[in-house]
């Protein structure tokens, strides 16, 4: 991947911090919800409760697609991510507390009005390792993406 692909990646993952994760059900359609992220590069991190659907079907089965993007007026303004990727339980205490420790950085409203935080105890915290990222930039042209290898 060339420097100015992942700057561009980089940028588009620190600029937004929800995404759709598409998991596969025990039937095998896919099931796709709206969740909260943190990254360290390339790696992204969200966050589940422990017996939640997602956390089930990810036992089962650790592929994922995402999506993430925001809204625009102008549709030739349109800029966004999807991967590719494979999701693992977070069984690491440390490796928890410090993406626990990322959350208020993502999400500075929460420290005007402190919420609880959960401990690694309470929720599943989940690893995303994309395989394949498709960058979306309509400034380039209606539907230019550029698909990246990882």
């Amino acid at each position: 991947m060339d420097e100015a692909i992942r700057n561009q990646i980089l940028a588009l993952l620190d600029q937004h911090r929800i995404m759709t994760i598409a998991t596969l059900r025990p039937d095998g359609w896919p099931q796709a919800t709206t969740v909260g992220y943190v990254n360290e590069g390339l790696t992204l991190y969200f966050l589940c409760g422990l017996d939640s659907q997602k956390a089930a079907n990810l036992a089962r089965d650790d592929r994922v697609s995402l999506a993430i993007d925001h809204d625009t007026p102008d549709l030739m303004a349109i800029t966004g991510l999807s991967m590719a990727a494979h999701a693992q339980a977070v069984v690491d205490r440390d490796e928890a507390n410090r993406i626990l420790g990322l959350l208020p950085l993502k999400y500075p409203e929460n420290i005007a009005v402190p919420i609880p935080m959960p401990t690694p105890e309470d929720v599943r915290i989940f690893r995303v390792t994309p395989t394949v990222i498709s960058v979306l930039d309509y400034s380039k042209g209606f539907g230019h993406t550029e698909l990246v290898t990882c």
